[in-house]
């Protein structure tokens, strides 16, 4: 799941190298912390947040096939 993460978020940027995502299990599922360039963290969240909602919708439905409760925080 976590290269799903990746792979998504290095795809929207301009400086993929730059993308760092973070596992953190807590008592309410798994969350992945993306970090990305200054320069590109309105290209990652979008307009109103568009891009990061869809982001979110995508690794959702891939964890539902694993039963797992897992969400995106953009830091």
């Amino acid at each position: 799941m976590r290269e799903l993460v990746e792979l998504i978020a290095r795809s929207l940027v301009d400086l993929p190298d730059e993308v760092k995502v973070r596992e953190v299990r807590g008592d309410r599922g798994l969350t992945y912390e993306v970090s990305v360039a200054k320069t590109d963290m309105g290209k990652i969240i979008g307009k109103g947040g568009r891009i990061v909602k869809s982001m979110r919708a995508v690794i959702f439905a891939a964890a539902l096939q694993d039963n797992e409760r897992v969400s995106i925080e953009i830091i």
